[in-house]
């Protein structure tokens, strides 16, 4: 009697029609409320061991929810912390008017600062001031770092020890970036127009455009603006600064 011979088995690719339904859902209704993208190690993290899928088995999940999205409102994205579930950016014109809280707008000198951080990084405060020509508001260094989008890296071994900023997660994250690389280049962008466009950043309106929207405002808006005139809030003090027309010297 001759012996069974051992058939080596080739192992199988994983593709996006052959993932295991009840994996896919669980990992989709993950995405869909965890509030913060994830990353691969923390999807393996919802199984216990023994039940715990292979990395590649959710990576080809992942392929398989982003095909299902292709050509709907939604879509699976992937930036530097990890994936989430999102509305495509090209409804944001519609998804805006679900709000009555008007988009927040920022002057040209925050968007000048930004983008200098983001191009340039690190930076500090006097390299951004020799690049843009003027002096930098304290208001619009805070603004950028409470708006998480702005750090402190470290200080340039210089006297005075100056604060070095950079760009954060939360820039990355905001701007549906996966890594600065995918920042467009400077030789695409022409001017703060574009760069405003780019990142999805309204600029601050002109003053004849400003006054009348302040003359819209209700009554009861104007009196909690001016209620307070003794201390000027840093909100206010950015929308004070003249929007360009032409020079970037014109910001402040």
């Amino acid at each position: 009697m001759s012996k069974d011979k051992k058939t080596e088995v080739t192992p199988i690719e994983v593709t996006s029609n052959e993932v295991n339904p009840e994996l896919k859902n669980i990992i989709e209704a993950a995405l869909l409320v965890a509030g913060a993208p994830l990353s691969i190690d923390k999807m393996l993290n919802l199984f216990l061991e023994g039940s715990r899928p292979e990395r590649d088995e959710i990576k080809a999940v992942l392929v398989a929810i982003e095909e299902d999205y292709a050509g709907r409102g939604i879509e699976l994205k992937q930036i530097e912390r990890g994936y989430r579930i999102q509305s495509r950016e090209k409804y944001v014109e519609w998804l805006s008017r679900l709000t009555e809280e008007r988009p927040p707008r920022y002057s040209r000198a925050a968007l000048e600062t930004l983008s200098i951080i983001a191009y340039r990084q690190p930076v500090t405060r006097g390299d951004i001031e020799e690049i843009r020509g003027v002096s930098v508001s304290t208001d619009i260094i805070r603004q950028l770092l409470e708006r998480d989008w702005a750090r402190q890296v470290g200080q340039r071994d210089v006297p005075g020890k100056p604060a070095l900023y950079g760009t954060t997660r939360g820039f990355l994250e905001y701007f549906n970036l996966k890594s600065l690389s995918e920042l467009p280049t400077l030789s695409e962008l022409r001017d703060l127009d574009e760069i405003s466009k780019e990142l999805n950043m309204p600029l601050e309106l002109g003053k004849k455009e400003e006054q009348a929207t302040e003359e819209s405002e209700t009554v009861a808006e104007v009196d909690d603006s001016v209620s307070d005139a003794g201390d000027v809030p840093s909100e206010a003090a950015d929308s004070e600064e003249p929007a360009l027309s032409a020079a970037p010297e014109q910001s402040q």
